[in-house]
């Protein structure tokens, strides 16, 4: 028996569970650390998983400690970062290339047991082996990076863009240093907490305020980013798209969030409004920047919590206390 946080509405738990084996194509994997995400919080509010209680944790590295009898990939000691998704690979979308909106949609940690645990089982194909120089406890990064690589994919965004990201949590943050890599003029960063800010600043945003009527982009932004979720964040975002600009959908939202647009302002400025969901042929190439250097994991994560504290560390997570959390079994 291991330990393992369960999960049920309103409620987490960290208790023992029977150890995991792997099937013919899967890996157990001895967890070195779990990243906690907004996702977990949705969770806990009856949101997301399907089916209640859930071992949650869908961002997770590790060491393989047991492999199934059709496994050849990866042997036992190897260190991986797990891609949580799981595909159907029969649906239209799966077969037409958008696997993420599969309509079988599935995810270690969402609706199979996950990584808050000593112990996770995962498809061999979801294994991405760590280059020696990565630590295991800091590559849980993968997965969320694999999530702003898939943003960036669906921006398309060109050279010398002027972007506006709201947040400046993790996944904000991520999306900042990819706005950097990927030829943006000028990243500017919207957050009402100050200490959050302050790494922004840290790692190179142009500008940074509580509120974008602080920032000198009189004609609005090429790019603008919403990393929060949060419904006022969203609505003033979508008000500050200059013309022939696009606004990005990145952060997850209640499902009952709503805003409102403007339609012959979209029409007439030929506004683009778009959203990114979780992970689509990103993971390997996360993986690749993260070793890489593209992210500074001593910069990203500020706690790493013992597994057995886990419901103390969703509730720092959940008061924005901090900025990557991770849970250490």
């Amino acid at each position: 028996m291991k330990a393992a946080v369960i999960a049920s509405v309103g409620r987490a738990v960290v208790t023992e569970v029977p150890d995991p084996t792997p099937g013919p194509r899967e890996v157990v994997v001895e967890v070195a650390a779990c990243g906690l995400c907004g996702t977990d919080l949705h969770i806990l509010q009856g949101e997301f998983a399907p089916k209640l209680p859930i071992v949650p944790g869908h961002e997770f590295a590790g060491t393989v400690v047991a492999v199934g009898t059709q496994v050849t990939e990866i042997a036992t000691g190897d260190r991986v970062a797990v891609d949580p998704s799981l595909y159907c690979h029969e649906c239209r979308y799966c077969r037409t290339g958008h696997n993420n909106l599969c309509e079988r949609w599935a995810a270690i940690g969402v609706t199979t047991a996950g990584g808050a645990a000593q112990y996770a089982t995962a498809p061999v194909a979801n294994c991405v082996k760590l280059p020696e120089h990565v630590r295991t406890q800091d590559a849980a990064l993968v997965e969320p990076l694999s999530c702003a690589v898939r943003g960036y994919d669906v921006l398309n965004s060109r050279l010398g863009a002027h972007v506006l990201i709201y947040g400046s949590g993790t996944m904000g943050l991520m999306m900042l240093e990819l706005a950097k890599r990927t030829g943006a003029a000028s990243v500017d960063v919207v957050d009402v907490n100050a200490q959050r800010l302050a790494t922004a600043r840290l790692l190179g945003a142009s500008a940074s305020a509580g509120n974008a009527d602080e920032l000198d982009r009189p004609r609005g932004w090429d790019v603008v980013i919403d990393a929060t979720g949060n419904a006022a964040a969203i609505q003033d975002g979508l008000d500050r798209v200059a013309k022939a600009g696009t606004f990005l959908q990145f952060g997850v939202a209640d499902y009952a969030t709503r805003v409102s647009i403007d339609p012959y302002r979209i029409y007439n400025q030929e506004i683009t409004i778009t959203g990114s969901m979780a992970v689509l042929h990103s993971f390997e190439r996360a993986a690749e920047l993260f070793a890489g250097g593209v992210l500074d994991p001593d910069v990203f994560i500020s706690d790493r919590i013992p597994l057995a504290d886990y419901t103390q560390a969703l509730e720092q997570f959940a008061a924005g206390i901090g900025r990557k959390i991770v849970v250490v079994p």
